[in-house]
């Protein structure tokens, strides 16, 4: 394409560049090309991409998106001017049009937008985040990275998405090395002592209702690293398909934002009943000991979510509980597990308490309290 034809300039730099993690330890990244509508002054955020495409207004950057191809789509469009609806709508239109723009993500800049706009323009299915790009706490290129992986699993539904770790968190230091010890040799005793347990329950499901025994589906964990998560299936076959169908029945709606962050439906319909059982004894969750082994997951630290949950947490207020390793068990499970009185606000709240809290004392105290919460009497 010819970027002379455009109202546009662009600025290409090497395609990597050096990242330190919360550790000071260096590691090396590819970095991501980007389209910024707007002035954009922001040296710090520059080094993360590897060219730079920039127009003054959205009907500049309307003009561009409809003549680009898929060479020239870039990863992320950056937004740093004042709000129009009408633009903003047109501009949203040319990106479905697009066909090489679906995975691109979309930002808007915090400090374009009042607390009213704010709230209309998170309501919009083109933006994808809201970010003070200034920030210097924010990782700009994780999170950016992680909404991507997420748009191009919705793009390739049925495709096989590589996982990989966008965002090291924290280093591999003494305190996970051990961590990462107690983890393989319990999970091992654990996996070997439970070996005819999974066998009985393996018949039951087989026996209960058609389908896998296993129910496999990709989850979020520590550093935003996407992996497959595995539980005793407790549903029907093809469940997932009906969560639009049960939204209004969901006991993390936000009544503020409008939207709810987690998903947990009472008395959901789609559970089977061996599977009610085995949510209400937390046997279901035993084949998580496989990840655990994996070193997909810890035996404590914060849930792994699905994808369409993380894809909601990617503010500054919630990204730090990625920061933890996924767990089998955690603070939210034996503070808030099988209580009907639960907020997203605090579930993440206990989340981020976890991140910044954790410790090998921390773990063992968690563990200790898990027992008394296995056993729950509601159903959700």
């Amino acid at each position: 394409m010819n970027l002379a034809a455009y109202p546009l300039t662009q600025s290409v730099e090497s395609n990597w560049h050096v990242v330190k993690d919360l550790s000071g330890n260096m590691s090396v990244t590819k970095k991501m090309s980007c389209l910024v509508v707007g002035h954009d002054d922001s040296e710090e955020m520059h080094s993360a991409f590897s060219s730079t495409y920039y127009t003054n207004t959205l009907k500049q950057a309307h003009a561009f998106i409809g003549s680009a191809g898929k060479s020239s789509a870039p990863d992320v469009v950056l937004i740093k001017v004042p709000y129009n609806k009408s633009e903003l709508s047109l501009f949203a239109a040319a990106l479905k049009r697009n066909k090489a723009f679906k995975a691109t993500v979309v930002i808007y800049c915090l400090q374009q937008l009042s607390n009213a706009q704010r709230t209309e323009v998170a309501k919009t299915t083109l933006v994808d985040d809201i970010v003070d790009v200034c920030d210097a706490n924010v990782d700009f290129t994780a999170k950016v990275n992680f909404i991507r992986k997420i748009k191009e699993n919705e793009v390739n539904r049925g495709g096989q998405v590589k996982p990989e770790v966008v965002h090291k968190g924290y280093s591999f230091n003494s305190f996970f090395s051990l961590k990462r010890v107690i983890d393989i040799v319990a999970a091992s005793l654990l996996l070997l002592v439970l070996s005819p347990l999974f066998l009985v329950i393996a018949l039951c499901i087989m026996f209960g209702s058609k389908g896998p025994v296993i129910y496999k589906s990709k989850r979020a964990g520590k550093g935003y690293k996407v992996f497959n998560f595995y539980k005793f299936r407790t549903m029907e076959v093809d469940a997932d398909k009906k969560i639009d169908q049960l939204g209004h029945l969901n006991q993390y709606k936000d009544d503020a934002a409008g939207d709810a962050k987690f998903l947990k439906i009472a008395n959901d319909p789609r559970i089977t009943k061996i599977g009610k059982f085995l949510r209400n004894t937390s046997i279901d969750e035993l084949p998580q000991l496989i990840n655990v082994l994996k070193g997909d997951m810890s035996l404590v630290g914060n849930r792994p979510l699905p994808l369409y949950e993380a894809a909601t947490l990617t503010t500054d207020t919630s990204v730090e509980r990625f920061m933890a390793p996924a767990g089998i068990t955690g603070l939210w499970q034996i503070k808030k597990r099988g209580k009907e009185n639960m907020s997203s606000e605090e579930r993440i709240s206990l989340d981020v308490t976890y991140a910044r809290k954790s410790s090998v004392a921390f773990d063992l105290w968690i563990i200790a309290q898990t027992p008394a919460v296995m056993l729950q009497k509601s159903s959700v």
